[in-house]
């Protein structure tokens, strides 16, 4: 398969994670989110929301979403909980990554790193701050007693929530206040298969 990414984006780097954890092979094509190479008409052609990442099978089917393709990936996998109700949990963690924890701590991310904190964006950066302190303090009270964040499995959900938490400092978070986090976020680079974002 090709998997259509952005290297420092987090979403894009849930999928290269979760194909190194199952050993699944895979090609890279480098889209330049900055550069508008999600808005030419070849990229629109297999992702009409112009938005990353994506992955074309071999068969031309394109999937978008990342919680959408790292669900797929694992499909059956150990990364998947065979109880319903942790698999529920599961999901419940991927669906708070992506509505409440990528729109403040990515976007803050984003507004830095990316943008090179433009002035029009300050006052939207400084509310996202307030906001992260308690979505980042929820996480490190989650993590206060389980090894990953539905228990003792590693799950999907760890991937969807490691991938931006991080690299929440280069969004201007500081995660020394959270030793629950800092904790958790080395025993998910123990992970046998695990890549770094660069890696």
């Amino acid at each position: 398969m090709t998997v259509y990414g952005d290297e420092k984006s987090g979403n894009c780097y849930k999928i290269k994670l979760t194909l190194h954890l199952l050993n699944i092979e895979y090609q890279w094509k480098a889209v330049d989110l900055m550069k508008g190479e999600t808005t030419t008409p070849a990229f629109l052609a297999k992702s009409p929301q112009g938005k990353l990442p994506i992955i074309e099978l071999t068969d031309g089917r394109v999937l978008a979403e990342s919680n959408a393709i790292i669900g797929y990936l694992a499909g059956n996998s150990e990364l998947v909980p065979k109880d319903e109700f942790d698999k529920a949990l599961m999901y419940q963690w991927m669906f708070y990554e992506q509505y409440t924890h990528e729109p403040c701590i990515a976007v803050a991310r984003f507004i830095q790193l990316y943008q090179n904190m433009p002035v029009e964006r300050q006052s939207e950066y400084d509310s996202l701050h307030a906001k992260g302190t308690k979505i980042l303090g929820l996480l490190d009270q989650q993590l206060s007693d389980n090894l990953f964040i539905i228990g003792s499995q590693f799950t999907l959900a760890d991937i969807a929530l490691y991938a931006y938490t991080h690299v929440a400092h280069e969004g201007g978070f500081d995660l020394t206040h959270y030793a629950n986090i800092n904790n958790w976020l080395e025993r998910v680079t123990k992970q046998r298969g695990y890549v770094s974002m660069f890696g």
